[in-house]
């Protein structure tokens, strides 16, 4: 390893080590956010990512993206050609994943996932970033493995999230995977896959978007099924909901 990167690596771990304890003292506030359920479903990844998902299940969660005019369907990549099929000449967009769920495939291995997945006819792709390298304080590796898919993603106009995974890092960890994944060039940073150990937070919401600033996304995953959980992640600062529970979510608007 070069004396280059190890200073890099330093000196990012201390602009996070600054930030946090700068975000912790000014912590960010909850907006006041009054939205109609028609601005509500466009911020709805209608999602499906269950090994057991059938072509009936993945008609079905199409059916209902294309009704609630939801942002998108979240798929595995298998299913990806099916719901563009299905969703062709409506407005809902269909996302996939790479190196998912657990982050631990080649850099490469997630560019081409996320390449074919495109190709089929998603526009965007949500990846998981190298949990381990991040732990592991290899930044560098981290930075590449999201940079190599961003490059594919946008090299073909579509959108890339980096899912960080939150439930297995510090908050100092956290702060740095949101860093790593803007240098990147990711569109979004998402909290979970909602396979691991926990889902998305209000908390771990408002430590993202105080990272990440108003020009990147940031979308909460894993656990959210009612409106008021909902509400809250949009309160704290997600600009796009991952939920299996769309329509469940959307039903709870009193």
């Amino acid at each position: 390893m070069s004396a280059h990167r190890v200073s890099w690596e330093q000196d990012l771990a201390q602009q996070a080590r600054q930030l946090l304890a700068s975000l912790r003292a000014n912590p960010i506030q909850p907006l006041l956010v009054r939205l109609s359920a028609a601005q509500l479903a466009g911020m709805i990844d209608h999602t499906l990512l269950k090994a057991e998902a059938t072509p009936a299940m993945v008609d079905q969660l199409c059916a209902e993206a294309r009704e609630y005019h939801l942002a998108s369907v979240c798929v595995n990549p298998v299913n990806v050609a099916q719901c563009a099929r299905a969703l062709k000449g409506s407005e809902v967009i269909v996302c996939s994943v790479a190196g998912f769920p657990l982050g631990a495939a080649l850099a490469e291995v997630k560019a081409f996932e996320a390449g074919r997945a495109i190709r089929d006819g998603a526009r965007e792709v949500d990846i998981v970033i190298n949990v381990g390298a991040l732990k592991a304080g290899l930044y560098a590796v981290v930075k590449e493995d999201i940079a190599a898919v961003a490059d594919t993603c946008h090299a073909r106009e579509a959108r890339l999230k980096a899912i960080i995974e939150a439930c297995l890092l510090t908050d100092e960890e956290k702060v740095l995977a949101c860093m790593l994944a803007v240098q990147a060039g990711a569109d979004f940073v998402k909290t979970s896959t909602g396979f691991s150990t926990g889902g998305a937070t209000v908390e771990d919401v408002a430590l993202m978007r105080g990272v990440v600033g108003p020009q990147v996304g940031v979308k909460a995953a894993g656990g959210i099924r009612t409106y008021e959980t909902a509400m809250a992640m949009i309160q704290a600062g997600a600009s796009r909901i991952g939920a299996s529970a769309g329509i469940q979510i959307l039903q709870g608007i009193k």
